[in-house]
């Protein structure tokens, strides 16, 4: 059982792994619906990447989607993820300053 959840915690986070995944998620961190032509645009993605990386993002549910008429939304399934990466990153610009004053400090 402990190793079904460890194995399902690593496949969530090779979702989040990818750094277009990632820029999408920040696209979409209002929580409102996003319709794929505007993060197209606004992301510079090509059709076939946009909605290679939005299904994997689906799959794995923490995406969500809709069609109306001829077109597709997307929006975060739980804002959580969003407060994580935010974690994240707190963690990585922490991580940064630290490495910084060891550089100016002639350490590392």
């Amino acid at each position: 059982m402990e190793d079904d959840i460890y194995s399902l915690h690593a496949e969530t986070c090779k979702v989040f792994s990818n750094p277009v995944r990632i820029r999408l998620l920040e696209l979409m961190r209002d929580g409102k619906w996003h319709p794929v032509g505007e993060m197209q645009k606004t992301g510079g993605y090509g059709q076939a990447n946009l909605s290679q990386h939005l299904s994997v993002m689906r799959g794995r549910g923490a995406i969500y989607s809709k069609k109306e008429g001829r077109q597709v939304f997307y929006r975060i399934s739980d804002m959580r993820i969003i407060r994580a990466f935010d974690l994240i990153r707190a963690v990585i610009s922490s991580g940064a300053k630290a490495r910084g004053r060891l550089l100016e400090k002639g350490g590392y």
